[in-house]
């Protein structure tokens, strides 16, 4: 059970990563990355964040490149953030894949 503090910084966290990930990825063509959910534990320490990636078959790759740049992004979502929040939680990056699992439920049931 998430609190309303803990909504209101998931819903600012999703957005300003997604306005990140779109500067990001604006030189790499055919790839889009867009935030789906973010998930902030009790104590605003963590933050779990879910990217939905297209084309999935890079998925794996950018995920492993994300993490390996995790400071870099954090820092960035720190100099966005700095008035909002006293502590920039860690951040923790995760493929959502639910999409894919749609696509093939669908093409099971077919």
């Amino acid at each position: 059970m998430e609190t309303t503090r803990q909504n209101k910084i998931a819903r600012l966290l999703q957005k300003e990563l997604g306005d990140i990930f779109l500067l990001q990825t604006k030189s790499m063509h055919g790839v889009l990355v867009s935030v789906s959910a973010v998930r902030i534990s009790p104590d605003m320490s963590i933050a779990r964040v879910y990217l939905s990636i297209f084309p999935s078959e890079k998925g794996e790759e950018l995920i492993k490149n994300i993490n390996a740049n995790m400071k870099s992004i954090r820092y960035e979502l720190g100099t966005r953030v700095r008035f909002q929040l006293r502590i920039i939680p860690e951040l923790k990056f995760f493929l959502d894949d639910s999409l894919d699992y749609l696509e093939r439920i669908d093409e099971l049931l077919k």
